[in-house]
């Protein structure tokens, strides 16, 4: 019953269903009052897991994305936050509403980017495995240095959830910076591909994203032993994944839009937002090392992050 709103509502300026039949949620092609009416009724909690490395990003990040969640994130839901970190004591405080909930899950440090994305796949893994399995119905893994500034509710649910990177919707697929380099895990070749997803946001029921962060978890592993290092490390991986696991829903960049970009005639809301942000010098010295094995990827760096990058 829940799916017929795919069909009852659909926007004619915008993809609202992929070749697969999957639906792409957007603004006005859902009925809130429908999907709640379902969803209310399975009692369902949303587990939400967070990695938040270094006093900076838990100070300047973290707060404003728990506060903005708790105004506009599964609102009537069960809700499980779990928050990796390095510095439990400067997790800070924020007020939950009712049924939602938040565990600190401590973790060692890192500088290095590559190490970060490796070990987001692999605590996931491990957290469902251990404790999520039994206890979580859905899962999204976001990334932390973003901010909610609209509704974000069950029309977001589904078997396995990607979003659309904010940058690509309307770029043709040949221009989409898929790792092309054939010695990585995470290469697509041209000429294939269907969208490309950003990787801020990871979701689905709990088993199917355990496996995604199983395959992801893997590819990396090999390509760190193979010492190559993918062009967008976890998010090539993801879209490697999706090329041959389908998302079975697509949200559109509304979920996954950049606070420096002016919205569209298509994007009739930003609801949840990468806000600015300002790099050490270490972590600057990373990208350029990165763009430097890869100059192919310097146009996408720049369209993406020119407005990020600060040296401290």
């Amino acid at each position: 019953m829940v799916s017929q709103q795919w069909s009852l509502l659909l926007r004619k300026d915008v993809m609202t269903v992929t070749p697969w039949l999957a639906p792409v949620v957007w603004e006005e092609t859902f009925d809130t009052s429908l999907i709640d009416s379902f969803y209310k009724m399975q009692n369902i909690t949303v587990a939400t897991t967070v990695f938040a490395l270094g006093k900076y990003v838990l100070i300047t990040f973290l707060k404003d994305f728990l506060e903005s969640a708790e105004k506009h994130y599964m609102q009537g839901y069960h809700v499980h936050y779990y928050i990796f970190t390095d510095q439990p004591e400067a997790v800070p405080m924020v007020t939950l509403g009712a049924n939602h909930s938040l565990t600190t899950l401590k973790i060692s440090s890192s500088n290095h980017l590559q190490e970060i994305t490796l070990r987001r796949m692999e605590k996931l893994e491990k957290l469902i495995d251990t404790q999520m399995i039994n206890e979580v119905d859905y899962i999204f893994s976001l990334d932390v240095d973003t901010k909610f500034y609209g509704h974000w509710g069950a029309e977001t649910l589904g078997d396995i959830v990607a979003v659309i990177h904010p940058g690509y919707y309307s770029t043709p697929r040949d221009e989409f910076p898929y790792e092309r380099r054939p010695e990585s895990q995470a290469y697509i070749p041209q000429g294939m591909g269907d969208y490309y997803y950003g990787g801020a946001v990871i979701g689905g029921l709990v088993e199917e994203v355990h496996k995604l962060a199983k395959t992801c978890r893997m590819q990396l592993d090999m390509d760190k032993a193979n010492s190559i290092e993918a062009a967008w490390q976890e998010e090539s991986h993801l879209n490697k994944y999706f090329l041959h696991n389908k998302p079975t829903k697509i949200l559109s960049p509304e979920y996954l839009w950049q606070d420096f970009k002016s919205k569209t005639h298509e994007i009739k809301i930003s609801r949840f937002s990468q806000v600015i942000k300002i790099y050490t010098f270490e972590q600057g010295s990373q990208i350029n090392h990165q763009l430097h094995i890869n100059n192919s990827l310097i146009k996408h760096y720049i369209y993406v992050n020119y407005w990020q990058l600060t040296i401290m």
